[in-house]
């Protein structure tokens, strides 16, 4: 898998439903990528029909889920050290004779399995990411005071159980969500624990997915975004007794009366087929943002990474890609110091990003993940080395960004706006390119597409005003 078009964050959970008859409070602490982020939403969904209420305040929770991701370096030890600060609140509540129920969640408790409840005996529940469906079953089991540990694969599983949130929970999250279409991967890029963690490529069906995304039609949400590990690698019956690909699920996607626009992430270029590329050149409702990451520019490091294309691939991808769609912008991930990277080898990533000119993109240094191939490799980089360069590539990362931010002043774009602004009269949006908009709008204007001249350009969002 290639890393999700985010930087590493903790979100809490967003949703604030409660049912009716709910007496517990759930608090999620999300990590990562934003297929955790709709794991979390599922997760509470699955808790609401159960009697809990999410909480945005970890000390009045009855049930702290933290749901972890295992992409970067010493993540497990963030868990074990967020552990610890669980432990003595759970205690303290203890004192007052309140019970708190604590969960790890996610790829850290995939990978790290019984040992979570060894070393951190806090812990009543440890559950993969193919278990979520069952929460309640596997939390009446720990809540007898037994140590659960589920993390079985299951994906199919998982798909056909998944808890449908209700038309209240959505509409509180937003007019935004995500849909998750497949989960696995079966590339095995040398640096990468999802195949480990994640399992094997699954594909949802396509009632499943379009099912889902009529309900959040229904609930108001206006832009979906299709999450899967190696997303484009998706593929499933369609209605015509065919297999279809991504391509051929977005162009069903676009028939749904309210959806007014779709994304993907993440996408694996070996996967970007005719129909696809074809759906970008199509479909006005598919937005000109493609995370597409390549994550070396040189063909020995690409070769050690497992990856199965050439950096020469990647440039004729995207000339095929960009006449599709010339108005596309591309993000991507970098990975620098892998094991062996040359002096010219990081000369020919730079030059590859020169050549494509990033809209956006995420970078890294390598960081060795236990069991994967990369982490036994000879020749590891220095630390100091890997520094200079993430340094060096962050710098012209940052400065296309800036580039491509400035070449939309003076255009005009449309922008969904999805919240309040952090000034008074101010509303937030998403430009087609996914950048942040702000705008002296009225509040009425959320969850509505409006025209808006880009009047000023920032590092990392816009300035508009509505025309």
């Amino acid at each position: 898998m290639d890393n999700f078009a985010t930087t590493e964050t903790n979100q809490e959970n967003s949703a604030d439903t409660k049912a009716p008859e709910a007496t517990r409070k759930v608090f999620i602490k999300t990590y990562g990528c934003q297929m955790n982020v709709y794991d979390s939403d599922r997760m509470n969904d699955a808790l609401t029909t159960d009697g809990y209420a999410p909480t945005q305040n970890m000390e009045e929770a009855d049930l702290v889920i933290l749901n972890t991701c295992h992409i970067r370096e010493k993540a497990a030890e963030k868990v074990y050290s967020e552990l610890g600060r669980i432990r003595k609140l759970k205690e303290d509540k203890a004192k007052d004779g309140k019970q708190m129920m604590v969960s790890v969640a996610g790829c850290v408790a995939q990978a790290e399995g019984a040992e979570i409840s060894r070393r951190a005996p806090v812990v009543d529940l440890v559950v993969g990411p193919q278990s979520y469906h069952r929460l309640p079953e596997l939390l009446n089991r720990a809540s007898n005071g037994s140590k659960v540990v589920e993390t079985e694969f299951d994906i199919q599983e998982k798909f056909k159980h998944l808890a449908t949130p209700s038309k209240e929970a959505v509409r509180k999250r937003g007019v935004t969500a995500f849909v998750t279409v497949q989960e696995g991967c079966d590339k095995f890029c040398t640096f990468c624990v999802v195949p480990y963690t994640r399992g094997a490529e699954v594909s949802r069906s396509v009632e499943q997915i379009v099912s889902e995304t009529k309900r959040l039609a229904a609930a108001g949400v206006r832009e979906v975004t299709l999450l899967g590990q190696n997303v484009n690698g998706w593929h499933g019956a369609g209605s015509d007794g065919r297999e279809w690909g991504l391509g051929e699920l977005l162009f069903e996607l676009a028939k749904i009366d309210g959806i007014d626009r779709l994304r993907y992430t993440t996408s694996h270029p070996r996967d970007m087929d005719d129909a696809l590329i074809a759906a970008h050149r199509d479909l006005d409702i598919l937005m000109p943002y493609l995370h597409l990451p390549v994550q070396s520019g040189a063909d020995s490091v690409l070769k050690a990474m497992n990856r199965k294309h050439t950096r020469d691939d990647y440039f004729r991808l995207l000339d095929r890609i960009r006449e599709a769609r010339p108005d596309i912008a591309l993000s991507g991930d970098f990975i620098v110091g892998f094991p062996g990277e040359t002096d010219q080898d990081f000369a020919d990533t730079m030059d590859l990003i020169e050549r494509v000119k990033y809209g956006s993109a995420f970078s890294f240094k390598f960081s060795p993940r236990p069991g994967t191939p990369g982490a036994l490799m000879e020749d590891q980089v220095e630390e100091a080395v890997k520094s200079e360069r993430l340094a060096a590539l962050q710098g012209l990362l940052s400065q296309q960004q800036k580039d491509f931010n400035a070449s939309l002043v003076g255009k005009t774009i449309d922008v969904l706006f999805e919240k309040q602004g952090r000034q008074e009269g101010q509303m937030a949006g998403r430009s087609p390119w996914l950048q942040p908009v702000h705008v002296a709008a009225p509040a009425q204007l959320f969850g509505e597409i409006a025209s808006v001249k880009v009047v000023a350009a920032g590092a990392n969002s816009l300035e508009g005003e509505l025309v």
